[in-house]
């Protein structure tokens, strides 16, 4: 029944409004979709829950995504837009200025809050801040930064002098991060902020059930729906229906004929004149199923009358790793420990939801020559690749441009929405935008492998490591992504960074009905991590002696063997970050220690590739061209300092970006790699740029000039290859972290201590570590993604737990600077190895406290998990 629609007036930033509107619907989407309003950011719409779409209204904070519009007739809206002139340039300094930004996406929300806050009480106290920000979600910080920012900001409106902004862009300083003050403002357009003339909107048809087979898909009706101007099925896929980052196993479409294979595929792409009415129609879609059993765990996978998912089978990947002969090895221990540790599958929960902008290029016949594609991706030329696929075009056809993203952490490797929205562009012959709603997010991207591990370890008397053997059973999920590469990297990684004599590693990748699993921060590290370090515990109680005593004994040094095979030959601070946290770990009264190591790079015999292009645009104005994704991490600001440190020329002159128009192709930004590979790129042709500029040349003479960066390391061999000596990796980030409980068994301190190499932009790279932690606090406490049946039962936002502002504890962040030779300036990527020691060290804390030795992530049994719940 259609609603008819009211005069609404409402006065917004200081400019009356007046509209004929539907009273139902929401603010946010009013001030996006009428009013180009693009600064509060729709993160959950309508759940109200994340923060990110916080607006005033007559002063006082509100969530606009679940506030109708009828609500504020003849109030005042103030948006980030609206702010005070000073105010936006304070609150933008103050941010930039402490790291209380990386996506930004989260951000403007969180201004917002900070502008009521700071206009009733001009000194607020740190609980006071923390209390403000309760409805506000941020998934890079881990809060540390914006409470300091918030705090800093107070100081710079009551008087005190705003801090000195490094300018020269050297590395080592903490140059302000790039494009900074726009992400804090909310005038950065993300791709759903991004509006192009003519342009429809996509949604898609999802299947009903996790295991189906699609006998029928009657569009009648969703065609017939007002607006639409096309519905799209499998049959109108013009060239390759199937695609992949390496197995080609993800249909973009499901066909008439074929079973679904988990809940988050596509059946139909409805187009229409908006997104409403495209979404209402694809729900009118009928589809007729033969709705079969999902299997649902990866042991049901492996049994011999399992149906088969895929063509070859159930098993993706096995994994195996051996050296020495760990039955002798384990006969002849001292003290033997064995168990068996669960982990739980995760939703990354970046902050911006996928969309995503097709736009086609029509020539002068009315055809469709090409397309330019707006993605947030992680990998624009597997973008790229994938589209021109399946359009069956050559790949020129297709130009793909980055749109820095609000958040990845692996969640956004995957082609998710690119190649539905593509082929609607494509179809339609007209611009296509297709976004998901959160709900619709958590059904389609790849989550955190759930793994089960079985590990048997031993040790000597002294509590010397003998053996590990390990088995590791991964729940795949309906679709390969990169899941065969997260098992071998946890099972490369199986032993922690400790000298093991004799290794038994195997691991398992299979399929399954449920969503899939793919890359996430830690990459199956983690979830050997949470594994290995409690043996390690279990074993200093039988030696006598404590947890930071078992891990000095064991830890890995220049000349020791990795458990892949790879004899460290470089320098590496492992040791030395231990040394920095023994006596804190000591002197508290509850405290876990945890160790961790993290591959930087590809590795295990892939190609490792860095490529960049420096252009000089104008006189002053010099491009960096990278393969590389920007989001959040800080990357095109360390593109910038590097540039700087070796042209000599400001930060001011240069602008990164990246798209396929210039052949940077070096793959996805995954494993840590970015800064070690595009920084080792960014160097060589900054300093082509130099030796001209040193010739006599200015920036003038070199107007259109290109000045190119490659860097390859192809060394590397995979696992387990029967070689003299293998070298499976480029480097490793290496980090000790201790997690301290209060009296009452809650989180009261974590300190990190990590191996970075070479401290880049201090900044940055605190903020860096602080997100990991925060994240790694979840997986180990309160976050889940429950499946059952191969439906998603986690609904909603609230229900993943995630840590707010108030939960988190005390952070110290200690950085070892132990260069690496082959590393630009001696720097390890840091993006994931913050977490890999989180959650052990958290169960060692609670162990501590109460005895339980905990086996099963998240530990919701605990005092510290019960506390978060309950806050």
């Amino acid at each position: 029944m259609s609603i008819a629609k009211e005069r609404i007036a409402f006065v917004l930033n200081d400019q009356p409004v007046s509209r004929m509107l539907d009273p139902r619907r929401k603010l946010l989407d009013v001030l996006r979709d009428d009013l180009d309003i693009t600064s509060p950011k729709n993160g959950c719409a309508p759940q109200a829950t994340c923060g990110c779409c916080t607006v005033l209204i007559d002063g006082k904070p509100k969530l606009s995504c679940g506030l109708p519009v009828a609500k504020v007739a003849g109030r005042h809206v103030t948006t980030a837009e609206g702010l005070e002139a000073r105010f936006r340039e304070q609150v933008a300094e103050a941010f930039v200025h402490t790291g209380g930004a990386q996506c930004g996406f989260c951000t403007p929300g969180i201004v917002m809050r900070t502008a009521a806050l700071l206009n009733e009480n001009p000194d607020p106290s740190r609980p006071e801040i923390l209390r403000v920000l309760r409805p506000h979600l941020c998934r890079c910080t881990g809060y540390v930064r914006i409470v300091e920012a918030i705090q800093l900001l107070a100081r710079i409106r009551r008087g005190e002098a705003a801090p000195t902004t490094e300018k020269s862009g050297k590395i080592g300083t903490p140059l302000p991060r790039y494009r900074g003050a726009s992400l804090v403002l909310g005038d950065f357009r993300y791709v759903n902020d991004i509006k192009v003339d003519g342009m429809l909107h996509a949604a898609l048809r999802f299947s009903d059930h996790p295991r189906a087979l699609v006998k029928a898909i009657d569009t009648t009706p969703a065609a017939a729906h007002p607006g639409v101007h096309r519905v799209i099925t499998a049959t109108d896929v013009p060239g390759e229906r199937y695609i992949g980052l390496i197995a080609q196993d993800w249909p973009v479409l499901v066909a008439i004929g074929e079973e679904t294979r988990c809940v988050g595929d596509v059946l139909a792409v409805v187009v229409a004149d908006d997104a409403d009415t495209a979404r209402a129609a694809a729900q009118l879609i009928e589809i007729d199923y033969e709705v079969r059993t999902p299997i649902t765990s990866p042991a049901d996978g492996l049994k011999p009358d399992a149906p088969r998912i895929h063509p070859d089978g159930n098993l993706l990947s096995h994994s195996v790793l051996r050296r020495g002969d760990v039955d002798e090895a384990l006969k002849n221990s001292a003290h033997v420990v064995s168990g068996t540790y669960k982990t739980q599958r995760i939703e990354h929960m970046f902050m911006e939801p996928e969309a995503c902008i097709a736009v086609p290029n029509i020539d002068d016949k009315g055809l469709v020559a090409g397309l330019k594609l707006f993605s947030q991706t992680q990998g624009v030329f597997d973008d790229q690749r994938q589209v021109a696929k399946i359009l069956g075009w050559e790949l020129e056809r297709v130009q793909v441009e980055l749109v820095s993203n609000g958040g990845g952490f692996g969640g956004k490797e995957d082609l998710s929405i690119q190649g539905q929205t593509s082929l609607a562009a494509a179809l339609c012959g007209k611009p296509v935008k297709c976004s998901l709603t959160r709900a619709e997010s958590f059904r389609l991207h790849p989550k955190r492998h759930p793994i089960e591990i079985d590990i048997t370890t031993g040790c000597d008397a002294d509590g010397h490591i003998t053996a590990i053997r390990a088995r590791m059973l991964g729940d795949k999920g309906a679709y390969a992504s990169v899941g065969a590469k997260v098992l071998e990297r946890a099972a490369g990684h199986a032993t922690g960074p400790y000298k093991v004599p004799a290794v038994d590693i195997e691991t398992r990748a299979v399929y399954t009905n449920n969503p899939p699993c793919g890359a996430m921060r830690g990459f199956g590290v983690n979830q050997a991590a949470f594994a290995v370090e409690a043996c390690l515990n279990k074993l200093a109680a039988k030696v006598g002696i404590d947890g930071w005593e078992m891990r000095w004994r064991n830890a890995l040094d220049v000349g020791d063997q990795f458990c892949t095979g790879q004899v460290l030959d470089k320098p590496f601070g492992l040791k030395r970050a231990l040394e920095a946290v023994r006596d804190t770990y000591r002197g508290a009264k509850y405290a876990g220690i945890a160790c961790g190591v993290k591959n930087v790079g590809l590795g295990n015999g892939a190609p490792d590739l860095g490529k960049a292009v420096l252009k000089v645009e104008t006189p002053d104005r010099v491009s960096i061209r990278t393969g590389f994704t920007e989001m959040g991490q800080g990357y095109f600001t360390i593109c910038v300092q590097t540039a700087c440190e070796e042209s000599g020329l400001p930060p001011q002159i240069f602008a990164p970006r990246t798209d396929t128009s210039v052949e940077v192709n070096c793959g996805m930004t995954t494993a840590s790699r970015a800064t070690v590979l595009g920084g080792l790129a960014v160097m060589q042709a900054a300093r082509k740029l130099r030796a001209a500029l040193d010739d006599g040349k200015q920036l003038a003479d070199l107007v259109g000039q290109e000045f190119r960066g490659d860097y390859a390391c192809t060394y590397t061999t995979p696992l387990g290859a029967d070689v003299p000596n293998a070298k499976t990796h480029l480097t490793y980030g290496f980090a000790a972290q201790v997690v301290i409980l209060d009296d009452d068994g809650k989180l009261k301190k974590v300190v990190a201590a990590h191996d970075v190499g070479h401290v880049l932009n201090p900044t940055l790279l605190g903020g860096q570590i602080e997100g990991a932690i925060h994240m790694g606090l979840g997986y180990a406490l309160t976050e889940d993604f429950v499946v059952e049946g191969g439906h998603i039962k986690t609904q909603t936002v609230r229900d993943l737990h995630l840590l707010r502002a108030h939960d988190m504890p005390e952070i110290e962040t200690i950085f070892i600077e132990e260069p690496d030779p082959e590393t630009p300036y001696g720097a390890r990527g840091v993006g994931e190895i913050g977490l890999v020691p989180t959650a052990p060290a958290t169960a060692g804390a609670l162990e501590a406290f109460d005895g339980i030795h905990r086996t099963t992530l998240p530990m919701r049994d605990s005092p510290a998990a019960k506390a978060i719940v309950r806050s």
